[in-house]
């Protein structure tokens, strides 16, 4: 089976990751207390209250002072709690960094896990064989903001980590179990991409459902992978959606997840 050679948008699969002179660290707020903060990686969830600095996901190791210096322009509170989403290193890479900072060591859970901290609840709910075997998304109670990790990005279509047992039908599960915890007013971290709501979301779940039911259904009636590629089921999203991921490797990620004879 061939896929895509790349891992992540823009930098390759290494863990040293980019040039950190080259890289700006914004911030958005998101809600009272709540941020995300932007570099070259995944998307940064902040969460600044009274008990403690909580921080989902870190980017790439050389970034950490900076991503520090940009969370001092909102808090003088140090970073006690760090949560990934999933252990890819543009969302990992500075964990080593902020535990010696003082942040404590990454917990892990089966299914959810509730944490009570300034004043609101933070929930870690995992998501089984989407984006990769171990992903999982944080919703912020209080705020209504969740960071769905890479289980949802808006480069266009997603990478799907098969060799650690991702799968397009685990993601659009992972997606549909969202929309039972989110609501119109839930703004949305994607692990890269510009803050996304509701109607992006469903957007993006109904573009994954109508090319995994094309392949699924031209798979079950014996048509191989290349009569597949050639049939272009992601036609019509091609203009907007392919572009780190080729619409071709889409396809096989895609097929690799139905049945086929």
């Amino acid at each position: 089976m061939h896929g895509p050679r790349r891992a992540f948008p823009r930098f390759g699969r290494g863990r040293v990751g980019p040039e950190p002179r080259s890289v700006q660290i914004t911030t958005e707020r998101l809600a009272p207390g709540m941020y995300v903060l932007f570099g070259e990686g995944g998307n940064i969830g902040l969460a600044v209250g009274p008990d403690a600095v909580f921080v989902v996901d870190d980017q790439f190791a050389p970034l950490t002072p900076k991503i520090l210096a940009a969370i001092a322009t909102i808090t003088d509170k140090p970073v006690r709690f760090l949560v990934n989403t999933h252990w890819h290193f543009d969302h990992s890479g500075g964990n080593e960094n902020m535990a010696k900072a003082g942040a404590l060591p990454v917990v892990t859970f089966n299914d959810v896990l509730t944490f009570h901290l300034n004043g609101g609840e933070i929930t870690a709910i995992h998501l089984a064989a989407a984006h990769t075997d171990g992903d999982a998304a944080i919703y912020f109670r209080g705020p209504n903001v969740v960071h769905m990790g890479d289980v949802y990005v808006r480069y266009g279509f997603p990478f799907i980590g098969l060799s650690s047992g991702g799968s397009l039908s685990g993601m659009i599960t992972a997606v549909d179990m969202m929309f039972g915890i989110i609501n119109d007013s839930t703004k949305i971290i994607p692990g890269h991409g510009k803050v996304a709501n509701r109607a992006n979301l469903r957007a993006y779940r109904d573009v994954l459902a109508t090319i995994h039911e094309r392949v699924r259904k031209q798979a079950a009636a014996g048509a191989s992978l290349d009569r597949i590629i050639a049939s272009k089921p992601t036609r019509e999203f091609d203009a907007t959606w392919a572009g780190f991921i080729k619409a071709d490797d889409f396809v096989r990620f895609a097929y690799a997840g139905v049945p086929h004879r």
